[in-house]
């Protein structure tokens, strides 16, 4: 009798080893669709958040070309500078992420 309890509790520690890896399994996979589900999120805000530049930058630049069309030429110079700025932001952004 004592050798079919022994091997009731093998059995037993067996199954229950089975049952740690399947756990521990389906933690890694939870894991690993936590982490994409959050790394989505996270491009969803940066494009929005570049989309949401980008109209600014297109308003700015539409009021400034109409002062520049009137002649004013600190509105020029202002348009040039934005221009050369924006350059400069893209360029070193690019930069960084490329």
């Amino acid at each position: 009798m004592s050798s079919q309890a022994w091997e009731r509790e093998q059995q037993n520690n067996s199954r229950l080893d089975e049952l740690a890896s399947k756990v521990s399994a389906l933690r890694g996979v939870t894991v690993d669709i936590y982490d994409n589900a959050r790394d989505h999120t996270l491009i969803d805000n940066t494009s929005d958040t570049f989309s949401s530049l980008g109209t600014t930058l297109k308003g700015s630049a539409g009021r400034l070309t109409r002062m520049a069309q009137s002649g004013n030429k600190v509105a020029i110079l202002k348009l040039s500078g934005i221009i050369i700025g924006t350059i400069l932001v893209l360029y070193w952004g690019f930069r960084l992420v490329f």
